[in-house]
């Protein structure tokens, strides 16, 4: 939401995609509104159950005169990105997500550092391995995230990049 502000301040409602069926979608969703809140965006979420309802969700978006959409971090989206980034070039709504939505043709991404995440996640099977009970490890939380611009859709939708978020990108996409 902070990045699609900073981006397009004169955006003040967007689509956001949820499948209904993830129970991880409900805390998620009261996040993203709590910060939407804070920059003066109005969320309007499109639940999806599976890909033969992206195009429809797409329309309905197109019909509500929304300014952007984000698609939420999920197995299913994640599996579709590409047909999601497209439909989102399509419909030329500036779109946000995770990283490989951007990667594969979305706008903007932004997440934890995957990879970092599973090379943790090796130090927590040694330590398993080496006789320590699960239960005695600490939880820990993601604490490198990682922004992706993809510039290309950029200018397929005619969109300026602040500067600033450029500057912070981890990855620009040409």
């Amino acid at each position: 939401m902070e990045i699609l502000n900073e981006a397009f301040p004169s955006v003040s409602r967007v689509a956001v995609v949820v499948n209904p069926d993830n129970p991880a979608m409900g805390p998620i969703t009261q996040t993203m509104e709590l910060t939407a809140r804070s920059v003066k965006i109005a969320l309007q979420q499109f639940p999806v159950r599976g890909p033969s309802e992206f195009a429809g969700a797409f329309s309905a978006m197109t019909r509500s005169r929304l300014g952007a959409v984000v698609i939420t971090e999920e197995p299913m989206f994640q599996a579709n990105a590409g047909v999601l980034a497209a439909l989102a070039m399509q419909k030329r709504l500036p779109s946000a997500g995770f990283k490989e939505f951007a990667e594969a043709g979305g706008l903007f991404g932004y997440g934890a550092d995957i990879l970092g995440l599973f090379r943790r996640s090796a130090y927590f099977v040694d330590r398993i391995l080496k006789g320590a009970k699960p239960g005695d490890l600490p939880v820990e939380q993601p604490t490198k995230f990682e922004l992706v611009i993809n510039m290309k859709t950029a200018k397929t939708l005619g969109l300026t990049i602040p500067q600033t978020l450029l500057l912070r990108a981890d990855e620009i996409i040409e």
